[in-house]
Parts: structure tokens; sequence; C-alpha cells
């Protein structure tokens, strides 16, 4: 576990709210255009419609396969366990937890979500199930994952730390990461990449809405999508027009 006191600063708001207009979608293409293949996390997809796009640093926790002597109710006690890691979440947060990719056991339940929730966590994401399915979404804490399941996470998985780095869904998480989660899934972004996501991000994002609406009417897809420089110059002037 690392030290608390050594993580990144949490995000700027005015920061939080330029990645909330950016979806997963134009990130993932920004970032693979850079040389970024792998940051899309498989498996965490939203539990509830109408969660949004949320953003925040990552908080990591993980899990390991069942060990009969420390996989018990005991463990729910001790100095390393999961309801230790969730008092040591910062506000804004985007808890990002490593269950291996099982599905047969839940990781956190409505109790712990709704302490998250109460500590101003933004979203929970795993590659795992989470239990409780309705008193989780009573709690509002926006949670993606594999799905649900009725066993606790002691049933087959053994929790061994917080804010160390972790895989998740395929992808390497180290803590602070920056997270964006919304309807096609979550997405890290490298702190050393976010001025390239912020450049490129929303105006990529009003170009491909001016596409889209194009296509709509009638337009074909060559030369519009990708855009010729003729079809470029024609955005360029409507937005200026929008603009004056």
């Amino acid at each position: 576990m690392n030290d608390s006191t050594t993580a990144p600063a949490a995000l700027d708001p005015q920061l939080v709210t330029r990645l909330r207009g950016i979806s997963t979608a134009t990130i993932t293409t920004i970032l693979f255009k850079k040389g970024l293949r792998n940051c899309w996390l498989r498996g965490a997809m939203p539990l509830a419609s109408g969660q949004g796009r949320q953003v925040g640093r990552a908080f990591t926790m993980r899990f390991v396969p069942a060990r009969e002597d420390l996989s018990s109710p005991a463990a729910w006690s001790s100095p390393r366990s999961t309801r230790i890691a969730v008092e040591e979440m910062p506000a804004g947060s985007v808890v990002v937890v490593d269950a291996m990719g099982v599905t047969d056991a839940g990781i956190l339940g409505d109790i712990l979500c709704a302490r998250m929730r109460y500590r101003g966590v933004a979203a929970l994401v795993t590659d795992g199930v989470v239990r409780d399915i309705a008193g989780v979404q009573s709690t509002g804490l926006p949670v993606w994952a594999r799905g649900v399941a009725a066993p606790a996470a002691v049933n087959s998985l053994t929790f061994v730390g917080w804010q160390d780095p972790i895989a998740c869904g395929g992808v390497a998480v180290f803590p602070g990461d920056i997270m964006v989660a919304d309807g096609d899934g979550v997405v890290l972004i490298p702190d050393a990449y976010l001025p390239e996501v912020l450049a490129y991000g929303d105006g990529q994002e009003a170009l491909e809405a001016w596409i889209l609406q194009e296509v709509k009417a009638g337009a074909p897809l060559t030369g519009m999508y990708p855009p010729s420089q003729e079809n470029l110059d024609r955005y360029e002037r409507a937005r200026d027009s929008h603009k004056s």
C-alpha cells in the first residue's frame, strides 16, 4: 500500500468539466493516434443507465485468488480490509478494483458503496462484479462492472491492498491515473497525455457532431468520414457562422 500522502493531487474542477465533455470513444481515438492502444478496461460497463460521464483520479484496490486461511469473515475486520481502504478514498476519486475478472463473487456491496458515496467518490470501476445490486443502486454511486453476484468476495477472492499498481480489465492502472467512464466503458489517460486529449478532444467532439448531422441529412461517407479538406473547410465556415 502506497503512502496516501504521495498520491497525485485531485484533478482541477475545470479539467473535470472539460473531460466530461469528451467521450471515451474520442479519447481512445486520440490515444490510439499517439500510439496507446491498451487503455480501455475490458468488461467494466455501466450497471445502470443515466450514470453520466464520470471523471477522476484512480484509487486502486486489488484482490487475488481466495486462500481459505485468509478469506473468511474475520478478514472484514483486519487492518488490510476493504473497510479500511474505503476510509482512505479521497473525494472525487474513481475507485478501480482488480478482481481478476472473477464473476461469481461480489467485491463490494451496498453498505460500502454507501460509505463511498458519502465520502464523495465519483465512481466504482471493476473487472469483477458487485452484490446487493438494489442497495448499491439506491446509494447513487455510479458503477462500472461485469455484472452482479450474490456471494461475498471472500467466497472466491482475497483482498490484499490498495493504492498499488493493478491490472484491471487487461490494463495497467497506477494510483492517480486519470479515469473517464461513460456508456462505452472506462478509459485510462496517462498524465503525460492529458494535454493531447484536451487539445484535440473538444474540437473532435464538435467536428464529429457536425459530421453526424451531415450523414443523417444524406451525405455519403466518402470524403465525409474522415472529412476531406473541402468538407473541413465547410465545417469551419459553419462553425464560424454559428459563432457570429
